[in-house]
């Protein structure tokens, strides 16, 4: 039955959890956003849009798109009060339908990301004899992950991977199991320190090493011919966008947690300039040990293959780490501890939208919804990708969820909001009378010209390219479609069908925060 063909629930849920704090929020937001992107990604994307030229595109798009958007997601969760579904459905009944595609894109994220992570648990603890050996590549794709030749179906499952992937889903349920405060909190507030603490002792070494300046001249010297090209500034804008956890849910989601009367831009710009500041120290750490390498190997820097994502991971790393002069075992630690902490802040943030959404929705404990949506997306995670064709599956999911899902979320979500609805001025009142730094017509430019414009034409280019050449023609197109496309219409099809389901509550009683601060009718008169 859809929620508006009967009558609804009169009973309210339980009071909504918080933050113990504002420094808490801060801490979980930007354990949300560092992740697996600022070690394995930044660099390498840096580096083949101009190095030092690409920070100047990379910073407009920091400051027009990235902040902006953070903000916005910011603004929705807090004066709403709910999960992505729930205050996308406060702010206009038809938009939890956007919500619940938020949902779906942490569903398909999660199952995939934590295997990362059970690779990454697993070559930490080989880091402490270097199993890998003299030939990293042939370890990971053969001996480690049983790689198959092709791309497809495989009853193959690997104990390697199946136990720390099983290991990482429990860890989950029992961090989101104890609540916001207790759970999520309190592991971020241990882990983002350890994190700190373990890729700043890496770095540290690394800029140490013979031939690391070789690998900063790499990385940080100009090529500012690359200023002019277009495709630098969409990877400057798309590295912003995926780094920071908007337009999916996370930080709506985790705003709704915040006090009433709680600061919202600092605190974001607290965030945006953490993650890229983690960002820059990833780029400094990853391409020392790359001038390092070639230093070793007697080549340029340029030579080097594999400078981004699973390959620099797994294999570019594990071949310098075999080449340190000493301790070398410390290094590939500290890397590997790095790789999962900084993962596992991520996911936990993911699978919470997903959680927050159906405790919202039916009226489960956060308990509940954690055991339930936990064991689900576990069974799922282990069932798709720790089996011989797990990688092209990661592979291809990977690719349309984030090109293709997550862009098309945040454009719907900034035209709704600021054209369609125009709530904008609202919001940006609502920002504004909360916080220290306030938010004015050039923050509403932003969110409904500059970022929809740019993330538009992102999104064109990606579809345009996926139907006229495909993916990667080493993949079958039933299995791109499958795999694919099949992500975006499992989106789809999945937002439709919870967005039909009846509310446990009445999710539209409610008063808006802040009360105290209701905007002056000129702002809401075109709602």
């Amino acid at each position: 039955m859809s929620a508006s063909s009967g009558p609804a629930a009169t009973t309210q849920p339980a009071e909504r959890q918080q933050w113990s704090g504002q420094i808490g929020f801060i801490i979980s937001a930007i354990g949300s956003a560092v992740g697996l992107g600022n070690i394995w990604r930044f660099p390498g994307v840096a580096y083949e849009n101009g190095g030092g030229a690409f920070m100047i595109p990379y910073l407009i798009a920091l400051l027009t798109a990235g902040i902006p958007i953070l903000l916005l997601d910011y603004a929705i969760g807090h004066r709403f009060r709910g999960s992505a579904p729930l205050a996308f459905r406060r702010l206009k009944k038809w938009l939890e339908s956007l919500g619940w595609f938020q949902v779906m894109i942490c569903v398909f994220i999660a199952i995939y990301y934590a295997v990362i992570l059970a690779w990454a648990a697993s070559f930490f603890v080989f880091s402490f004899g270097q199993k890998w050996g003299d030939d990293p590549s042939s370890f990971f794709y053969g001996d480690y992950l049983h790689l198959a030749d092709t791309a497809g179906f495989s009853s193959d499952y690997i104990s390697g991977i199946v136990i720390p992937l099983a290991a990482i889903w429990v860890l989950t349920i029992a961090v989101l199991a104890l609540g916001v405060a207790k759970g999520l909190e309190k592991a971020n507030i241990i882990f983002i320190p350890l994190l700190v603490v373990a890729f700043g002792a890496l770095v540290v070494r690394a800029v140490t090493l013979e031939g690391a300046a070789d690998g900063l001249n790499a990385l940080f010297t100009p090529d500012w011919s690359k200023i002019t090209d277009a495709s630098v500034w969409i990877a400057a804008y798309s590295q912003i966008f995926f780094s920071l956890s908007i337009a999916f849910g996370i930080m709506v989601t985790y705003s709704s947690y915040r006090r009433r009367r709680s600061n919202q831009t600092t605190p974001g710009l607290v965030v945006g300039f953490a993650n890229s500041s983690f960002e820059l120290l990833a780029g400094i750490g990853v391409f020392s040990i790359l001038g390092f390498m070639a230093h070793e190997q007697g080549i340029a820097v340029s030579e080097l293959s594999g400078l981004k994502g699973t390959s620099l991971a797994f294999i570019t790393f594990p071949k310098a780490i075999s080449q340190m002069p000493s301790a070398a075992w410390l290094f590939g630690a500290l890397f590997f501890a790095s790789l999962f902490l900084a993962g596992f802040t991520s996911l936990i943030s993911i699978v919470e939208v997903v959680s927050a959404g159906f405790q919202d929705k039916f009226g489960w404990s956060y308990r509940k919804a954690a055991v339930s949506i936990g064991v689900v997306l576990g069974i799922i995670s282990v069932a798709l990708f720790s089996s011989a064709t797990g990688l092209y599956t990661l592979d291809v999911m990977d690719n349309w969820a984030n090109n293709f899902c997550v862009v098309l979320s945040a454009i719907v979500m900034s035209i709704a909001v600021v054209w369609v609805l125009r709530r904008g001025r609202e919001l940006a009142f609502h920002l504004s009378s909360l916080s220290t730094f306030k938010v004015k017509t050039t923050w509403l430019a932003l969110i409904g010209v500059v970022a929809p414009v740019m993330l538009l034409y992102m999104f064109v280019q990606t579809v345009y390219s996926l139907v006229t050449e495909g993916y990667d023609p080493a993949y079958d197109a039933w299995f791109e479609g499958l795999f694919g496309w099949g992500t975006v219409v499992a989106c789809v099809v999945g937002a439709a069908v919870m967005t039909a389901l009846r509310w446990k509550h009445d999710p539209d009683r409610f008063e808006p925060w802040p009360p105290y601060a209701a905007p002056p009718a000129r702002l809401t008169a075109g709602k």
